[in-house]
């Protein structure tokens, strides 16, 4: 083993993750393009290309252009595990302060890292690309995704007109932290405004695809819904889920027995008996699922509290340190 092989890594400044799934024809052109780019960019920077499981020569490509442009990486995962996964392994890897990522099928322009760079240098954590002019069919892919943004908006309370453009610049700090899972790619700059990001917004260009063939569907726009839950969830109740599963328990709970006292009343003030009222079966139901709903919520808690200690993670995010050194970080 050689001294080089414990020195520390060379410091990168900016990371450039480029996720892959059958790009063979794409990667060559968009290497080139990115050279030339990140050159303008001006800063120590790497390029770290994640192939997803793809069944064509996409890593082949991959290993000739790591070997051909300093500074290039190629990571290759085991199968197809979708873009979520691809990104978190290259967030994972990546040495940069500032990460960008964005899509190998070159609709995106790498020119516009440096557009969103100089947007971040106005004092943002995240930038967002924000297709204006997108080169995609209306029907199929404009009008869900614009539907889908503005549910997403609305719900997380990130407003941003474009979720579903892969080209984003983030401070490096607050996307390390995430845990990304099943399709939650998509959700990163709401996710790292729970932590308190400053975030904004920058046009890009859009270009249409002119190799190989789109991976995405209209069935996406159904996953988003499922997966905005599961956002609003961590960021509302992922803490204190009691809240929301005992909440609504102890609603329901309330309703049963409101609904008792109601069959109570008729029985002996009306002279109705219970066998002919269904409103009595109805607030027993309720009752039980009200109380198995409260337990649910007090089962949930406990789980909650047992991962954080497990992970030895704490329920906040600290931004800055000011007047001591920080803590070492352990893996």
């Amino acid at each position: 083993m050689s001294a080089d092989d414990h020195a520390p890594p060379s410091p990168c400044r900016l990371s450039v993750i480029i996720p892959v799934f059958n790009e063979e024809e794409s990667l060559p052109l968009l290497a080139d393009e990115l050279a030339a780019s990140l050159a303008d960019v001006g800063v120590a920077h790497e390029v770290i290309f994640v192939d997803d499981g793809s069944s064509d020569g996409s890593f082949a490509a991959i290993s000739a252009l790591a070997a051909r442009h300093p500074g290039f990486v190629g990571i290759r995962l085991g199968r197809n595990t979708g873009q979520t996964a691809a990104l978190a392994a290259g967030i994972r890897e990546a040495r940069g302060d500032v990460i960008a990522c964005l899509d190998a099928d070159r609709q995106n322009d790498p020119r516009d890292i440096k557009v969103l760079l100089d947007k971040m240098g106005e004092g943002y954590d995240v930038v967002s690309g924000w297709r204006k002019d997108r080169q995609d069919p209306w029907l199929t892919r404009i009008l869900p995704s614009t539907l889908a943004n503005g549910l997403i908006s609305r719900i997380t309370g990130v407003h941003l007109h474009d979720y579903g453009c892969t080209l984003k610049v983030y401070r490096s700090a607050y996307l390390k932290p995430l845990r990304l899972y099943g399709e939650m790619h998509r959700f990163i700059p709401a996710l790292a405004g729970f932590l308190g990001a400053r975030i904004a917004e920058a046009p890009v260009r859009h270009r249409p695809r002119t190799e190989g063939r789109s991976n995405y569907g209209l069935s996406r726009t159904f996953k988003v819904v499922l997966d905005l839950l599961t956002v609003k969830f961590m960021d509302v109740y992922l803490a204190k889920p009691i809240y929301l599963i005992g909440g609504w328990g102890l609603g329901i709970f309330l309703l049963g027995g409101l609904l008792s006292c109601v069959t109570l009343y008729k029985k002996f003030f009306l002279g109705i008996f219970v066998k002919d009222q269904p409103l009595f079966q109805v607030s027993i139901f309720l009752a039980l699922i009200g109380f198995q709903m409260i337990v649910l919520g007090l089962l949930a808690e406990i789980l909650v509290r047992v991962y954080f200690d497990i992970k030895d993670k704490p329920g906040y995010f600290v931004k800055d340190v000011i007047g001591r050194t920080p803590a070492p970080k352990t893996h």
